[in-house]
């Protein structure tokens, strides 16, 4: 049988249907949208294996809808268009049931794909459902994504994943041929990532490389065959992840020789060079920040360098990008204070703002005291004057720690100089 696991088993209704329980639960979005009949066009946007092709299909079978898809990767603007030719004629105009179409890894359309698009989700020819890993404000046009919800599915949790193994085991018709007892699963899922189409992939791959019909899955019987095996990681681009994680950590580690070996790896392994130039601009807020302010603005300048010159002269100015944010000063000063104050504002919830910094733009706000007292820092010596900015519960919060580089101790030095002991920076 060389139809894989993952595809066997794949659910035919949300009963069967794994996690994403804010979406597919009793109040969840896409239930409501089923149960009502109306269905607007969507994307989906998370990990590989949290079930985004499997929901496209369920939400088309359910509503009784013509279902047609196509893969960014291998389709242009002239099979886009044949598609949608195909939909209209298979619809009526007059028909709610008009047909969907399911782009699998849209982040990969270009703006020419993606305007092909536009006119038949407008007219409403086609339901949009698209699939994609990448954050779809950088990737989408917006023009298009107005026209889309956007929904988040989760990574599998430890619960789901196991479920998912034992499910397959009882249903497959292969499998449930052979007595398995899943003695541990912690090397299955750790190897998985979380995707439930390669924890699947390498389920089958243990079982049906063991020549007997009683298997004990343990531990050490996956890593054993995951390791005779490694070509399961790289036919399908499933180390991704991993390798976007090692380049990140090699960068913030300081090791340019690393970084750029990594990067090699994902170039060469055809991975899109906007996702890297992206992660990049990243890094260089929330591993460098204030400790070398320079580095934004050079990432950022990447990634406008690549969406210009696109592949091969983009590997270039991603490796001197990255040989730059590995040798710099490092810090994650900035990413710690916004995670500190979201913290904050979740326990405290909304404070009022102190009258004395509130806006006053009419007479009735000004004789309720907004604006009084406040003090325009530039008509003091130094454009600074002691006041207070946050409410009065939380007065004295210190979110803000600069880190141990030579930049920031400058700031922090100049800070202390402003506020003494207030904060104790």
């Amino acid at each position: 049988m060389n139809t894989p696991l993952a595809e066997r088993i794949r659910p035919k209704t949300l009963d069967e249907y794994l996690s994403q329980s804010h979406l597919i639960g009793p109040k969840g979005a896409l239930t409501t949208q089923l149960s009502s009949g109306v269905i607007s066009s969507m994307i989906f946007w998370g990990p590989p294996g949290t079930g985004k092709t499997t929901l496209a299909n369920i939400i088309a079978e359910t509503s009784g809808r013509p279902f047609y898809t196509l893969s960014a990767v291998d389709s242009g603007v002239a099979a886009v268009r044949e598609v949608i030719e195909r939909a209209k004629k298979s619809d009526t105009l007059f028909s709610t049931k008009n047909p969907i179409l399911f782009i699998d890894e849209i982040h990969r359309f270009s703006k020419s794909q993606q305007d092909s698009l536009l006119g038949a989700v407008e007219k409403g020819w086609v339901t949009l459902i698209g699939a994609t890993t990448e954050n779809p404000s950088f990737e989408v046009i917006p023009a298009l994504l107005s026209r889309c919800q956007v929904y988040v599915l989760e990574s599998f949790s430890k619960q789901d994943l196991e479920a998912l193994l034992h499910r397959a085991l009882k249903k497959d018709e292969l499998l449930s041929e052979k007595n398995v007892t899943l003695a541990e699963t912690e090397a299955l899922i750790r190897l998985s990532g979380g995707d439930a189409r390669k924890l699947l992939n390498i389920l089958e791959l243990v079982i049906l490389s063991e020549k007997k019909d009683t298997i004990t899955i343990t531990n050490a019987l996956v890593k054993q065959k995951v390791q005779q095996n490694t070509v399961l990681y790289d036919k399908t681009g499933e180390q991704h992840y991993d390798i976007i994680s090692a380049f990140i950590k090699s960068i913030r580690g300081s090791d340019p020789n690393a970084a750029v070996y990594w990067l090699a790896r994902m170039i060469e392994g055809g991975e899109d060079v906007k996702f890297i130039a992206r992660r990049l601009v990243i890094l260089a807020s929330e591993d460098i920040g204030l400790a070398n302010p320079t580095a934004l603005v050079l990432a950022n300048s990447t990634f406008q360098a690549v969406n210009t010159i696109g592949y091969p002269e983009a590997r270039i100015v991603l490796s001197q990008c990255t040989i730059y944010l590995a040798t710099s000063q490092k810090s994650n000063a900035a990413y710690m204070a916004i995670n500190k104050g979201q913290q904050l504002v979740k326990q405290t919830g909304d404070l009022s703002v102190p009258l004395s910094i509130r806006n006053a733009p009419t007479k009735l706000m000004k004789e309720l005291g907004y604006g009084k007292e406040y003090a325009y820092a530039h008509n003091y010596e130094g454009n600074f004057v002691a006041h207070e900015f946050m409410p009065e519960s939380i007065e004295g919060s210190k979110l803000y720690e600069p880190g141990n580089n030579p930049k920031e101790q400058q700031l922090k030095n100049y800070l202390n100089q402003l506020w003494k002991d207030k904060y104790n920076f």
